[in-house]
């Protein structure tokens, strides 16, 4: 079927550009096409001069490859760089009924306008920007419905790690999930982002959510918003479930007296409640129990003990599933007025430029330096460990990234994943905490 939008970043895009070579064609439709730097780069200020030999190479040939085949990249001090999940949406690129990929999992994010967005691998990059076309085969559905009100807190990103842990790292694989109820109704498109982000992480195909007068509020005016917008609300107005619509799975999530979740394992199912126990062996399924064993030794922690209250050194905000604007407003709510525990080191990472300029114009950056943190340069920076910002061996990490794999942070890091409220107060107290008290 037809690929409306490609996004392509330096780290999975250059074998596709070298097909390109290799056959000897242009990109099919350039017009399809947005670039970013965003995995490799460095987030200090001197962020021009790129140290590591492996990630400059990744920066210049991808630079070289935009110029060549004409495709808009988003670089440094464009006022768009970023990273590229949270581009798209902010220029009103990502729109209802559009098909999207890029060469990255996390792609699912875009799902939360109603768009059919998933990752792809570098070869399927290829072929995309050659022929504008992907050859797919039609996956399952499944409904996951969130019902209840979230409690002082609590957030999507807590909802989301709640389905994770109630379905497994494997629960949702070959599907497509279409998230629903009031609670997803009340959301932000922010909120709805973090959710669809980490459908993935369930084994997800893509994650998708019907769009309302929400998703259309958000999209007008941005500057690649449809310039008739009306004719296009018409269009997007049709991208609803029919009444009665079947699936093959559907799951019930009740998030009405849900805590904030923390993970306590080494990936995102393995997930609790900030004021529940770490999980005996026994209490879990068979299949389960020796990747438990495994995960609890490399994190350093043990079963039947509370995970509130275990120290951490690193506290990081930011990423595709966190590293909006909304996301930082909530870090600095929680840190004004406080400080960062003095054997914690925290960075802020906004997601783009643009979010960057934004939380400097409403003086977060202040609020964040004022409490201790480092507040940097856009990019992906301590979510994956593929550029400066790194986790030592052996440090402990509360993170609002998306995954939580052995060295994900860094080589020998420990990494448990949360919303940005529970990352910030924890960076306060220096140890696991809910954020509750804060707001």
């Amino acid at each position: 079927f037809a690929i409306d939008l490609i996004l392509l970043h330096e780290v999975t895009s250059a074998q596709g550009f070298d097909m390109l070579r290799e056959l000897k064609i242009k990109a099919f439709d350039t017009s399809r096409c947005l670039a970013t730097l965003d995995h490799s780069i460095p987030t200090r200020i001197n962020r021009f001069q790129i140290f590591d030999d492996s990630a400059r190479n990744q920066v210049e040939t991808h630079r070289r490859n935009c110029e060549e085949f004409n495709i808009p990249l988003m670089d440094f001090e464009s006022g768009s760089q970023g990273i590229v999940h949270v581009i798209g949406p902010e220029l009103g690129l990502t729109q209802p009924g559009l098909t999207i990929v890029c060469g990255d999992s996390h792609t699912s994010t875009h799902g939360a306008f109603g768009a059919l967005a998933f990752g792809v691998g570098s070869s399927e990059v290829g072929h995309v920007l050659a022929s504008g076309c992907l050859l797919q085969n039609k996956p399952k559905s499944m409904k996951v419905n969130f019902s209840g009100n979230f409690k002082k807190g609590v957030f999507s990103k807590d909802a989301i790690l709640r389905l994770i842990s109630q379905i497994g790292v494997g629960g949702a694989t070959g599907h497509v999930i279409n998230y629903s109820g009031d609670c997803v109704t009340n959301m932000s498109m922010a909120e709805r982002m973090t959710i669809c982000n980490m459908s993935i992480e369930c084994g997800a195909r893509a994650g998708l959510m019907e769009p309302d007068q929400a998703t259309y509020d958000y999209i007008k005016g941005k500057k690649c918003a449809p310039k008739n917008f009306d004719e296009a609300l018409k269009y997007w107005n049709s991208f609803k479930s029919d009444a009665g619509a079947s699936f093959d799975q559907t799951v019930q999530i009740d998030i009405e007296n849900l805590k904030p979740m923390v993970t306590w394992g080494t990936n995102p199912g393995q997930g609790m409640q900030i004021d529940q126990e770490i999980p005996a062996l026994g209490s879990l399924a068979p299949s389960e129990q020796v990747s438990a064993q495994k995960a609890l030794e490399y994190i350093g922690l043990e079963a039947g003990k509370k995970i509130a209250g275990t120290k951490i050194n690193w506290a990081f905000i930011g990423s595709c599933t966190n590293g909006r604007i909304e996301d930082l407003r909530l870090a600095a709510k929680v840190l004004k007025g406080n400080k960062i525990a003095k054997d914690v080191t925290c960075y802020i990472i906004p997601g783009s430029e643009a979010v960057r300029s934004q939380a400097i114009s409403e003086g977060l950056d202040e609020i964040f330096r004022n409490a201790g943190a480092d507040f940097r340069m856009p990019g992906c920076s301590m979510c994956l460990g593929m550029n400066d910002d790194k986790v030592p061996s052996g440090e402990r990490c509360i993170s609002s990234s998306n995954r939580n794999f052995m060295g994900r942070q860094g080589p020998g890091s420990r990494t448990h994943l949360a919303s940005p409220v529970t990352v910030a107060a924890s960076a306060i107290e220096g140890r696991i905490a809910s954020g509750e008290e804060y707001l």
